[in-house]
């Protein structure tokens, strides 16, 4: 199915129905399926006068609002490729992206423009620039305004050649290590990835959802493509605040959340605050990172949710596996999910091991998934010895570290190359950081290898603490007294910090901290312990 047309048969169905609600600060402004299925026709339109051909890339670099999920559409309808970019990206990294992707148009509003520009002068590249919420500067050539392209609607699509298989969005992976890498989607992927979050979430028909997490990410834009399939309704915010958040749930009555664990914890905690109950909401979602047994609890009791489920996936694949019993066993990522088949083999970044080497149940290795799935992509671009380290014998590595319980479910457990070696002993951060999180003491917690001369690397733990800093002894007869942690794993180094670095999909950017990129506690607030 193209996306395209996924969305001229929701306006079909259902045309009087909300699709779209933008919501800018005290400005609310509402699109219907058919309004905005005109409006998508306009813009399109004008990207193809503007030379947009079949196959062209066509960037978006812009705050979530009504304009970008329209052009997003609309360079659909074009038979354009859309290149989502991180907007929280400074100019090289833009540039780079620009660069690698080969974009021939891009929009771009206030939030994103200063950047934008200057990405634009470190490339040199001469595209057709597409301004939203901007006043067009005289002096640039080849700028449009989005507002003039979407000024007319119309029923008249551009008339050209759908066809499913062909790349239709480029993601740009979070790039927690390393240059980020960009991730072609054929339609069909897109697709078939959003069917199985509608069914795995257990979304219906009008569903409301709270569409703030970047549509940059995997889970801004599937959740958005998932909301047309259903005809449901978009509450499109620009950025994250909690207590706009909470107000914009009651408000437009959303009955699905799909967020980050972080993202819940903030609205829990300023319900708390407000001293306001939460509206109730009655299907949870989140993913991203692993959410702690307390902040269940709490989203369970604020939004009173008769669907609560956790699944995991990546840009590649989207979703692999979900756990829909977040009460029972709040620690794993359940089963593999529609279209995904997968295994837990050898863990060996020193060599390519074969999906054959499978592990017994309880036994830690990388993850991987059959890349015959509908949703699973096809290669990185522009980075064809990535592709072969990823795709090997018909099944996708994901780099990703954890193992299969007896009962079959997924938990995992760090990344491959996140692993520390202490003294010849391999440590996961995972589980060093699941036993810390249970300390009342703790807040939030990664744990990562630091250089030490004797060891190699020492365990190292960046706490940030729940008010006053709890001693690194207190943490170490914890660790000690844990009957889940071998008494090597325990940290030997605390450094309490006032936050964790996180990408936009909550997670940890371990690099960061290693590089020294974090703010202490308070002055000093550091502690190295004896022995190992």
């Amino acid at each position: 199915m193209h996306l395209a047309t996924v969305l001229e048969l929701a306006s079909h169905r259902y045309p009087e129905v909300w699709a779209i609600v933008e919501r800018i600060r005290k400005h609310t402004r509402r699109f219907s399926y058919g309004t905005w299925n005109r409006r998508v026709n306009a813009v399109a339109r004008g990207l193809v006068q503007a030379g947009v051909q079949p196959g062209d890339r066509v960037g978006l670099c812009a705050a979530n609002g009504e304009a970008t999920a329209t052009t997003y559409f609309a360079v659909h309808k074009a038979g354009a490729v859309a290149v989502f970019l991180n907007t929280r990206w400074k100019a090289p990294e833009l540039a780079h992206a620009l660069d690698d992707s080969d974009v021939r148009a891009l929009l771009y509003d206030r939030t994103t423009a200063a950047e934008v520009e200057q990405a634009l002068n470190l490339s040199g590249r001469s595209v057709v620039r597409v301004t939203a919420g901007m006043k067009a500067s005289s002096r640039e050539r080849n700028t449009l305004r989005y507002e003039d392209l979407a000024a007319e609607p119309t029923v008249q699509a551009p008339n050209l050649p759908r066809r499913d298989t062909e790349v239709g969005t480029i993601l740009y992976t979070s790039g927690t290590t390393g240059r980020p890498k960009g991730v072609p989607r054929s339609h069909r992927n897109d697709y078939y990835a959003a069917l199985a979050m509608i069914l795995e979430h257990r979304w219906t028909r009008f569903e409301r959802t709270l569409a703030v997490m970047p549509l940059y990410h995997t889970m801004g834009l599937h959740t958005l493509i998932s909301m047309v399939i259903l005809n449901g309704a978009s509450i499109l915010l620009p950025g994250f605040d909690p207590a706009e958040c909470l107000g914009c749930i009651a408000a437009e009555r959303v009955t699905a959340l799909y967020l980050v664990p972080t993202a819940y914890h903030d609205l829990v905690e300023q319900a708390r605050r407000s001293g306001q109950p939460a509206p109730q909401v009655g299907k949870l979602a989140t993913a991203g990172a692993p959410m702690p047994v307390s902040l269940v609890e709490k989203c369970r009791a604020a939004f009173s949710p008769k669907v609560f489920v956790n699944h995991y996936g990546c840009t590649e694949m989207h979703i692999i596996s979900v756990n829909p019993n977040l009460t029972r066993k709040p620690e794993s990522v359940g089963r593999p999910a529609l279209h995904s088949r997968v295994r837990v083999v050898k863990a060996d970044p020193n060599r390519q091991v074969p999906p054959t080497e499978v592990l017994p149940r309880g036994t830690t290795g990388e993850i991987i998934v059959e890349a015959a799935s509908p949703q699973a992509f096809s290669g990185y671009l522009n980075q064809p010895e990535a592709t072969e380290q990823a795709l090997r014998d018909g099944w996708y590595f994901t780099g990703d570290l954890g193992f299969m319980d007896s009962e079959g479910d997924l938990h995992l457990v760090g990344r491959v190359d996140e692993m520390i070696n202490t003294g010849g002993e391999n440590v996961y951060p995972a589980e060093v950081e699941e036993v810390l999180r249970h300390h009342p003491g703790v807040r939030d917690v990664a744990v990562v290898g630091m250089p030490d001369e004797r060891w190699g690397e020492i365990v190292t733990a960046f706490v940030v603490p729940a008010s006053g800093a709890p001693s690194p002894e207190t943490l170490e007869q914890f660790c000690i007294e844990s009957p889940a942690l071998a008494r090597y794993k325990r940290p030997r180094r605390y450094i309490f910090v006032q936050a964790i670095p996180r990408s936009p999909a909550g997670k940890v950017l371990r690099s960061l901290l290693k590089e020294g990129r974090y703010t202490l506690f308070r002055d000093n607030q550091e502690g190295r312990l004896a022995g190992r």
